[in-house]
């Protein structure tokens, strides 16, 4: 069985380039006050990993949950739905999802390498 599909949700970046690739954004909802018996705006906003730095303030842009970067940054970029000011084609593009899990495989090879290095030297200084 596979795993379930994450959820796409629509966001507006608030703040971009202010941290190494992560941008804060906006998603719309609603709360309800029992005591008006009503819904008012609730909007939340998360930080959201753009790994090459792609967004600028004012995009419209879709995100998905993907694996923690950091203790907050929870959220990944899927696709810029539509931007502002610069135009899509003169930044960098947005990364796929596949283009991601390649880059993670990657520097877990890399990690895995870096730790047996250190556990051959370790046993070689043992033994001497």
């Amino acid at each position: 069985m596979s795993a379930p599909q994450s959820r796409v949700i629509n966001a507006v970046v608030l703040t971009a380039g202010l941290m190494e690739k992560t941008v804060k954004v906006r998603v719309g909802g609603q709360k309800w006050n029992k005591h008006v018996r009503k819904y008012f705006n609730h909007p939340k906003t998360f930080l959201v990993h753009d790994p090459r730095s792609s967004l600028r303030a004012g995009d419209i842009i879709e995100i998905s949950s993907g694996w923690r970067v950091s203790k907050d940054v929870r959220h990944v970029v899927s696709r810029i739905i539509a931007p502002f000011g610069e135009p899509i084609e003169a930044r960098p593009s947005v990364m796929t999802e596949v283009e991601r899990l390649e880059e993670r495989r990657k520097k877990k090879q890399a990690k895995e390498l870096r730790r047996a290095k250190i556990v051959t030297e370790e046993k070689i200084e043992e033994s001497a």
